[in-house]
């Protein structure tokens, strides 16, 4: 593992965070503030407590990834294709 671990503090949906990770500080910031406008925009279409906004958020988020996911294995499935 790691010695240069980044620890930097963030602030989601108004609770403040110190995260500690082997990315950058500045990916890591970008990153909550990608959570901090999701959970917002939820948030103002919405009277859902935080934990509700937060789990509507990862659900958000694993979609996005899901599907990135598929696309990924379908490009790779056409470059393997067309090597044969």
């Amino acid at each position: 593992m790691s010695q240069n671990k980044s620890r930097v503090a963030v602030k989601i949906h108004g609770q403040e965070y110190v995260v500690r990770g082997e990315e950058t500080a500045e990916y890591i910031e970008t990153l909550a503030a990608r959570i901090d406008r999701m959970m917002t925009q939820i948030g103002e279409k919405s009277t859902l407590q935080t934990g509700q906004i937060a789990v509507l958020t990862a659900l958000n988020l694993a979609d996005e990834l899901e599907k990135l996911r598929q696309k990924h294995a379908e490009l790779l499935k056409m470059v393997r294709e067309g090597r044969n």
